[in-house]
């Protein structure tokens, strides 16, 4: 259930509900919107909730208490419906009429090459750089990156163009050296039911970019951000990436209704990756222009400066110069839906 406050509500009264549910043996997270104060009491049983709610209402500066049947409960829409943009550094968020472009190569392969991406995405428009420094492959012989060394020429990347930079994490013990450097932790979609992994890096406090499990239904991609928002995080990013369907004319099937139905259900912000959807360069603008015009609040882009030298997914990395050839065909789209990019 969520508790939503009187408009000008006091701190002291926001507090007082907050001890009232931990009495109770609840959790409770905190939602200030620009207006209205919500307040979500987590682990609250069916069967206490009627006599819990009365009691709630009865508080200086409750408003209501309204039940949540879903079972996302903390990223439902209901539980944060003044959602702000999710910042990602000083000039960069998701969220809002602006559309947030995150680009940058699949892996992180040398310093020339990461720095290259990064002048070449910034310049185009891009507000954030991605590039894998430890990279979960089919094969183990294959490229698994480069680690620290890569994490460092993203550093010095972030330094010259002021860009905030993202890249996975893959397992518990990768957490506190990667979320002490990085500005956002990406979760892949083979980990998005790693559930010990998304309760951790809820407890960091960076926003998270949650990809969707390729097999994955929309309901357990969005219980996987509900797993991030009980540690206490709700800065969650949602990308819809691409699911395993039948057809096999394309890596993956973009499912461009998922847009529609997690901006339904949630307030979370949802990007769109066509570059693993597709598999191949050609069809990352079709299926970037598809996501946006479908209500997507950014894309998140492969860029290869060479990606005929590319160690990790060349084929569907864009060059420079088509990256910026698709920022403009986007900023008409985005313009169109009533967007700026």
């Amino acid at each position: 259930m969520i508790i939503v406050m009187r408009r000008g509500a006091p701190d002291a009264a926001v507090q007082q509900v907050v001890e009232r549910l931990e009495a109770a043996g609840y959790g409770a997270h905190v939602s200030r919107g620009v207006e209205t104060t919500i307040i979500g009491a987590i682990g609250a049983k069916d069967e206490d909730k009627p006599v819990l709610a009365q009691q709630l209402e009865t508080l200086p500066h409750v408003d209501r208490v309204v039940p949540i049947l879903r079972p996302y409960k903390l990223v439902s829409r209901e539980a944060n419906p003044e959602p702000p943009p999710i910042a990602l550094g000083p000039e960069a968020a998701v969220g809002g009429t602006k559309l947030a472009v995150i680009a940058g190569p699949c892996a992180v392969e040398t310093r020339e090459q990461v720095l290259e991406a990064a002048r070449a995405v910034k310049a185009a428009g891009a507000c954030a750089l991605r590039g894998g420094v430890v990279k979960p492959r089919t094969s183990p012989y294959e490229f698994t990156g480069l680690g620290h060394e890569g994490l460092a020429y993203l550093e010095e990347a972030r330094a010259e163009t002021g860009l905030p930079i993202c890249s996975e994490v893959m397992n518990i013990g990768q957490i506190e050296w990667l979320a002490e450097r990085l500005d956002v932790l990406q979760i892949g979609a083979r980990n998005m039911t790693n559930f010990d992994l998304l309760r951790e890096v809820g407890r960091v406090g960076k926003p998270v970019l949650l990809k969707r499990g390729f097999a994955s239904t929309i309901e357990e991609w969005l219980k996987a951000a509900e797993y991030v928002a009980t540690g206490g995080n709700l800065r969650i990013i949602l990308c819809e990436r691409g699911i395993r369907t039948f057809e096999t004319a394309l890596r993956n099937t973009l499912d461009v209704g998922a847009v529609f139905v997690a901006k339904r259900e949630t307030h979370l912000p949802v990007i769109v990756d066509p570059s693993h959807a597709s598999g191949h360069a050609a069809a990352v603008p079709p299926l970037a222009l598809a996501g946006v015009a479908a209500g997507a609040d950014g894309l998140l882009v492969e860029v290869h400066p060479h990606p005929g030298e590319a160690r990790c997914d060349g084929p569907q990395s864009l060059t420079p110069e088509g990256f910026r050839d698709l920022m403009a065909r986007v900023r008409a789209v985005a313009e169109a839906v009533g967007r700026t990019a």
